[in-house]
């Protein structure tokens, strides 16, 4: 978990949209004195402060100044990005590296859409609309995240950064520090529910929101949620949400998972 602190207005230096992986598929490099916030059009790996993530669209990353970052690309990527340097006043909020914006992603895209078309000659506008989108992006996260045991915190930032990928008990418990059981017993006093049950909540969570919110694919949905069988996919989808993914697509009246 990162600390940013947002009692006060960031400065903010450089917004705009980058365009990646056209000549080449790595980038690695880090801003000194910056912070770096994205958010993703594409889906890509991520490896920062040692730890790899997979960035998928509508996904939103923070790198800490002097950070040095490497993206792998799988083709043409876009993402919106803003540069900038916190006050450092007031009580920090905690945030993951990495998240899912879910829903929220596309008022994020209109906060920074907004700051570039403001810059260079809107100044407090501009300043007002990656302050705000800062804001949304410290409250995307769970609440358990900020004030629970760091292990789940960790796992759970790990889990939304990573619904693509296979995930295990043994898995996010190496990555949270602790041993499986202790994981297990964290997760269910501070979540109510079991590592695996939250897992396949999320992931039924997101496909629902990609299903009803953006013309990918069935195939690519499945395979943006960790859930690439299809007929795995579509069981999944009838046991959670109570009808198909092409039934959910069509209609946004399905009850939430």
């Amino acid at each position: 978990m990162l600390e940013l602190h947002l009692a006060q207005p960031p400065e903010v230096v450089n917004v705009g949209a980058g365009i990646h992986g056209v000549r080449g598929r790595r980038d690695v490099f880090r801003l000194p004195d910056l912070w770096q916030l994205h958010l993703y059009n594409y889906s890509a790996d991520l490896t920062l402060l040692g730890t790899t993530y997979s960035v998928a669209p509508g996904h939103v990353s923070l790198t800490p100044a002097g950070t040095q970052v490497q993206f792998d690309y799988r083709g043409r990527s876009e993402h919106l990005y803003a540069h900038f340097r916190p006050v450092v006043t007031g009580d920090p909020s905690y945030v993951p590296v990495v998240q899912d914006a879910g829903e929220a992603a596309p008022l994020l895209s209109g906060l920074l859409r907004a700051a570039i078309e403001s810059s260079p000659s809107g100044g407090a506008r501009t300043t007002a609309e990656v302050w705000t989108a800062l804001w949304r992006i410290a409250e995307l996260t769970p609440a358990t995240t900020e004030t629970g045991h760091p292990a789940v915190a960790t796992a759970i930032a790990y889990i939304e950064a990573n619904l693509a990928q296979p995930l295990t008990v043994p898995g996010l418990a190496r990555v949270a520090g602790v041993s499986h059981n202790h994981l297990t017993r964290l997760f269910r006093q501070e979540t109510g529910s079991t590592v695996i049950a939250y897992i396949r909540r999320r992931r039924v969570t997101r496909a629902r929101h990609l299903l009803t919110s953006s013309t990918l694919s069935i195939p690519a949905i499945a395979a943006s949620v960790g859930i690439p069988d299809l007929q795995a996919f579509n069981k999944t989808c009838r046991r959670e949400l109570g009808t198909s993914p092409r039934a959910v697509r069509q209609s946004t009246s399905a009850p939430p998972p």
